[in-house]
């Protein structure tokens, strides 16, 4: 049965738990490498700016004894933090850097990492097709002639709900956020970009300007709302405020609100869902539970990648490549899984219950690349301003 850890972190750390060598060439590369081996040398370090779920000890160990190198990560809550570091000088400090969404194209565009080898990568060949770049483009730079990014985990924010108290009719639209007939059981993050970007997905379909042309003359995206679709955004946010129990810090309040069926719906990363879904077939709670991944009017999901920085030197851009490609092995990947509770990029079912097969989305690797990816919102400040104004409703 799958188990889903107590103390892992969040999926982002907006949503705080609480407090949350010459060897080297011949293996990666399968010929001799330019690196010193003579007992003196220091030892090669890796440095990583990354998500903490993700710095898993076995995983860090058998890299660390592999290739004889130091592993050191630093730790960051969210993509702005992590690009604002290596854009005032921190591509001399890290030599890799984590992102999801169309991150890693900015990082690309500005000049802040560089290209990856996947010749070097061999495990990629265990990556789902739907996480290669030739169907999931965001790892390629827009002309498709760099490899940007390596896959790692995926998930989407979508709505999970207590099937018990939802009718079945109701499930599958955005809309079911908006429905009376449920006040005062709904609850949404504390976050205004998920809280923005999810409804301006709604404001959109309801305007009739999801599926038109764009100003900027680019597939719709949630990031990038007209003003008219941010005034509409803002309107079924007032109207959904009125039918909040509450918005939720964490995920243990989360929780705890669905357990105790106060919250019957509320769009979350699954860490709920999954939690849920054990507890149920543990019969330690007495309803079922059903995680809406892509409403039919479109939903929003994240892919982490790892990428190389700009300034990494030869060796260290090697222990890259070498830390990706082990990280990608199909026996370590099946840990990453179960650890960290997210949505696998390789094709572990071998490996894994049919429980954790459904638990963990590895029939649903298809769904990715259909849903809008996290992305800077196109004016920040306005975005800020019409949450402040729906806070103050």
């Amino acid at each position: 049965m799958p188990t889903v850890k107590e103390g892992t972190l969040s999926r982002r750390a907006v949503l705080k738990r609480g407090a949350a060598t010459a060897a080297l060439g011949a293996l990666v590369l399968g010929r001799p490498g330019p690196y010193i081996g003579n007992a003196q040398a220091a030892t090669p370090t890796l440095r990583l700016l990354m998500w903490q779920p993700y710095a898993i000890k076995e995983t860090i160990a058998a890299f660390e004894d592999k290739f004889k190198a130091k592993f050191a990560p630093t730790f960051f809550d969210g993509n702005s933090e992590a690009f604002n570091k290596l854009k005032v000088g921190g591509t001399r400090d890290f030599d890799m850097v984590m992102a999801d969404g169309f991150w890693p194209r900015l990082y690309f565009r500005q000049g802040l990492t560089k290209g990856l080898d996947y010749g070097k990568i061999p495990n990629m060949s265990g990556v789902f097709a739907d996480f290669h770049p030739d169907k999931f483009v965001l790892l390629a730079d827009e002309e498709g002639k760099n490899k940007v990014a390596a896959p790692n985990c995926w998930g989407g924010y979508g709505i999970t709900i207590n099937s018990s108290m939802i009718a079945k009719e109701d499930v599958g639209s955005i809309d079911l956020l908006l429905n009376s007939k449920y006040a005062g059981h709904f609850s949404t993050n504390s976050r205004f970009e998920e809280n923005i970007a999810l409804m301006g997905i709604l404001a959109a379909t309801k305007l009739g300007t999801r599926d038109g042309p764009r100003p900027d003359g680019k597939p719709f995206n949630p990031y990038q709302l007209t003003d008219d679709e941010l005034a509409e955004t803002k309107r079924l946010l007032i109207e959904q405020k009125k039918l909040l129990l509450t918005r939720y810090q964490d995920y243990d309040a989360l929780d705890r609100l669905m357990r105790a069926k106060s919250v019957w719906a509320a769009p979350e990363f699954a860490e709920s869902y999954r939690k849920l879904t054990v507890l149920r077939k543990e019969r330690k709670i007495d309803f079922d539970v059903e995680h809406v991944l892509k409403p039919k009017e479109g939903g929003l999901g994240w892919v982490d990648t790892w990428m190389v920085s700009a300034d990494a030197d030869s060796e260290r851009t090697e222990l890259a490549h070498a830390w990706i490609n082990l990280f990608l092995e199909k026996e370590n990947y099946v840990r990453v899984v179960r650890s960290t509770g997210y949505g696998g990029v390789v094709d572990v079912r071998s490996l894994m219950s049919e429980d954790e097969i459904a638990l963990y989305f590895q029939n649903r690797s298809a769904e990715a690349s259909q849903l809008h990816m996290f992305d800077q919102p196109s004016s920040p400040e306005k975005w800020e301003r019409i949450w402040s104004d729906v806070e103050a409703s």
